[in-house]
């Protein structure tokens, strides 16, 4: 039974959200927010009102409090002084300072500390949310759509949180991380309750669970989509990766987990909740059967715990029968009917960046993809093949600083499944793309006849013009590793850069436009 949460009458409907990280009118004092965190040693007056709180000393305003993390990149305790030149009255920090005027606490854990002061500091709005979150290395953005989406047409106003935007009630607000930082998340689920929402659906990454950004956050639900290799320049091993994903099963009271997943068994080990399995391969409390994959999209019909009904969805591949069973054996679980599921689900028309078409009336199929792991990449170009009519041209390659490990076995995965492999720069940030490019392609030699099967063209403007410009009739072009995305980054810098216009000013070019409806 998943647990019932009080609901109250709000009066902040038509409320703006505010999308400066403050209090948004709040005030409490330094020692209200300290009742919710574990002191080493303290300074000063902790009596002191605060107005808000950062992490980021530039966001300083005054009458805030300054919680100084250390990073991976910069360590905050290097901006105390700034942030108290910009009014700071308090400060929470790992390291003990000689500033006896200031308020200041000492803490074991800064990040663990600005977790639990946020959400004290917005006064806990996920216990007045229902909240499930979504885990896994794919299928979370589509995941968090699909459920938001039954969320919605069973009449709650809704939110989202995810790697596309997050959305308060219809209101887009841009998002920069998968998950948000601890205190940017609790001020985006203020504003959630303050504008009515009810129900919302997270997408939870490896690194916010590590780094307890999600720590405060009362779910209400969890869902285990899958986990494959990725984010090894973060976490020490697959197995640590794992445990990350593990930690958002140990409080939710209803889990949702595909167990034809090897780590499955793991996700339902570390439930104390309520567990609903979901699978196809496996012996599952829900399941599919009659699955149909077409050009168009996916059918199939359910089985098991919640009988069988049939599902006609937009989305296209066998992937998206595991997000939308995920989907379906949520709302089922959570007491949602089954006319409005199925609705939900059957009404999605697609997710930005995820088998994108960008069709301009070629006789030949472009799909922008985010595929940016070696399953990931596995998923899209096997689904691409199911609708091939003549050769599969792929292309792609792998951010910068971010796990080498994957690379050659990417590029031995886009090769042997592609007919034609176009090897090219994503993200390089501040690696030398050529030698990005360089591990990808001893993956690529371990495909039989690579010579052939692949072109390496460092520039990825470059490289989509070339496969676009080499396509047939009947080919389809598969521009995976992006997405969504609406930049590249070179350096330390984004550049404007989207791989659906790219396509689209390449198909121009060969003389394609859109044709009138």
């Amino acid at each position: 039974m998943v647990k019932s949460k009080v609901k109250v009458r709000n009066i902040f409907k038509n409320v703006e959200i505010i999308t400066r990280i403050d209090g948004g009118g709040n005030t409490l004092l330094f020692s209200e927010l300290l009742s919710v965190i574990k002191v080493c040693h303290k300074t000063g007056d902790l009596d002191v009102p605060v107005t808000g709180i950062a992490y980021d000393s530039r966001k300083v305003q005054p009458g805030f409090v300054f919680v100084a993390i250390k990073g991976y990149v910069t360590d905050g305790h290097k901006y105390i002084s700034d942030a108290l030149q910009r009014g700071a009255v308090a400060l929470i920090a790992e390291e003990e300072l000689l500033q006896d005027d200031i308020p200041m606490v000492k803490v074991e854990d800064s990040r663990m500390a600005l977790a639990k002061a946020a959400d004290k500091f917005y006064n806990h709005p996920s216990q007045r949310i229902t909240i499930t979150g979504v885990t896994g290395t794919n299928g979370k953005t589509t995941t968090t759509h699909l459920v938001a989406n039954i969320y919605k047409a069973a009449g709650n106003k809704t939110g989202l949180v995810g790697t596309i935007q997050n959305l308060v009630g219809g209101k887009e607000v841009p998002a920069t991380n998968t998950t948000p930082e601890s205190l940017d998340l609790q001020q985006l689920l203020d504003g959630m309750e303050k504008s009515g929402v009810t129900h919302a659906a997270m997408e939870v990454s490896s690194h916010a669970l590590a780094l307890n950004r999600t720590y405060a956050v009362d779910f209400d639900a969890a869902v285990f989509t899958n986990l494959s290799q990725d984010h090894l320049d973060f976490h020490s091993n697959m197995d640590d990766y794992a445990a990350a994903k593990a930690k958002l099963f140990a409080t939710a009271p209803l889990a949702i987990v595909n167990v034809d997943d090897d780590r499955g068994e793991e996700m339902v080990k570390a439930s104390n909740g309520t567990v609903v399995t979901y699978g196809l391969n496996k012996n599952a409390d829900v399941s599919a059967k009659d699955v149909l994959v077409t050009a168009r999209g996916v059918s199939f019909i359910t089985t098991g715990k919640f009988g069988e009904h049939n599902l006609n969805l937009k989305l296209t591949g066998k992937f998206n029968v595991y997000n939308a069973l995920a989907a379906f054996t949520l709302g089922m679980a959570q007491g949602f009917d089954a006319e409005t599921v199925i609705t939900a689900l059957e009404g999605v028309n697609g997710v930005a960046g995820r088998f994108e078409l960008v069709d301009l009336g070629q006789p030949f199929g472009v799909v922008v993809d985010y595929a940016h792991t070696p399953d990931g990449l596995k998923n899209i170009l096997e689904t691409a093949r199911q609708v091939t009519e003549n050769r599969l041209i792929s292309v792609f390659g792998c951010g910068g600083d971010r796990d080498r490990t994957k690379r050659p076995i990417m590029g031995e995965l886009g090769t042997t499944l592609s007919d034609h492999a176009v090897i090219t720069s994503d993200n390089p940030r501040t690696e030398n793309p050529n030698s990005i490019i360089k591990d990808i392609l001893e993956g690529v030699k371990k495909s039989a006849d690579w010579q052939q099967k692949h072109t390496v063209i460092e520039g990825r403007r470059d490289a989509i013009n070339h496969a676009i410009k080499d396509a047939q009739p009947g080919d389809v072009v598969v521009i995976a590793g992006k997405g969504h995305e609406t930049y590249q980054v070179i350096g330390t810098t984004k550049y404007d850069f989207d791989d659906r216009e790219v396509a689209a000013n390449a198909l121009k070019e060969r003389g394609y436009f859109q044709e009138s409806e």
